[in-house]
């Protein structure tokens, strides 16, 4: 497996990876991961790349901002040079900056969509004639958010129901060429960008009973779906969002006040 997996350093990013090279290595082959993260996150790359050796992958940290137009495709070439090759790319680079629509800021917005969404579309231009060759698979990473309305997070859930759609186009465009696209639609999950929430032992609790399978998710749980849809078994899905979230964004009708009140008919 020659992969390029972004927002690698931390998170799902991490988990992914390493789930990538733990398949190769039972599989009897090298894996080949190219793990990207913007600079700043360079000390936890490094330290992601020594994880992924330990595992007998070949590891290729890249420092590339998914927020500019030319540092995407430049990651994508990077991979490609050294691999030879690509099998599978991973968008899971994202960002959030909460707000309320009505005192946005533009340039909030815009950054949103240009790392939650315009990544996925650079990143999958820029890898689609390796992919071809390959016949290989693109996953992004999207969220509950995308499908289901959540105020109070600015362009957070805009942006991420624009690349479930992106996902559907691609998988309609590079379809023919032999190139699946799919995506995986995260719950709750304790990442980097969530743990604040999650030093509050109370709503640990709390989040834990939304969940219909009573706990808030891992980052490994999450890989594991990834590595599902970029592997062969998942060799007829294309097009699809699967929803990674122990049934948390469905089950809202049973927590309506007062429901376990209504008289039987």
């Amino acid at each position: 497996m020659r992969a390029l997996v972004t927002g690698a350093a931390s998170g799902i990013g991490r988990a992914t990876a390493l789930r990538l090279a733990r398949d190769a290595r039972g599989a009897g082959r090298p894996g080949k991961i190219a793990i990207v993260d913007v600079a700043s996150a360079k000390t936890k790359l490094d330290t992601v790349a020594e994880e992924l050796r330990k595992l007998d992958a070949e590891a290729l940290p890249i420092h590339a901002d998914m927020a500019t137009v030319d540092q995407p495709g430049r990651a994508v070439a990077e991979a490609i040079a050294r691999f030879g090759g690509l099998d599978g790319v991973v968008s899971n680079a994202g960002i959030n900056r909460p707000g309320l629509l009505r005192t946005y800021s533009v340039d909030d917005w815009d950054a949103l969509f240009n790392v939650n969404t315009r990544a996925t579309w650079l990143l999958a231009k820029a890898a689609h004639d390796a992919l071809q060759t390959a016949k290989g698979a693109i996953v992004i990473t999207a969220s509950m958010s995308g499908s289901n309305a959540h105020a109070n997070l600015g362009a957070y859930a805009p942006s991420k129901a624009a690349v479930i759609m992106l996902m559907r186009v691609l998988a309609q465009e590079f379809g023919p060429d032999g190139i699946r696209v799919n995506s995986v639609s995260p719950g709750m999950v304790r990442t980097g960008m969530t743990e604040k929430a999650y030093a509050d032992e109370q709503v640990v609790r709390e989040r834990n009973a939304l969940a219909p399978l009573g706990r808030v998710a891992m980052p490994e749980d999450i890989a594991d779906a990834i590595a599902f849809l970029l592997g062969p078994d998942a060799r007829y899905v294309n097009g699809h969002d699967l929803v990674v979230d122990a049934g948390v964004s469905g089950n809202f009708l049973g927590r309506l006040p007062g429901i376990s009140k209504i008289p039987r008919g």
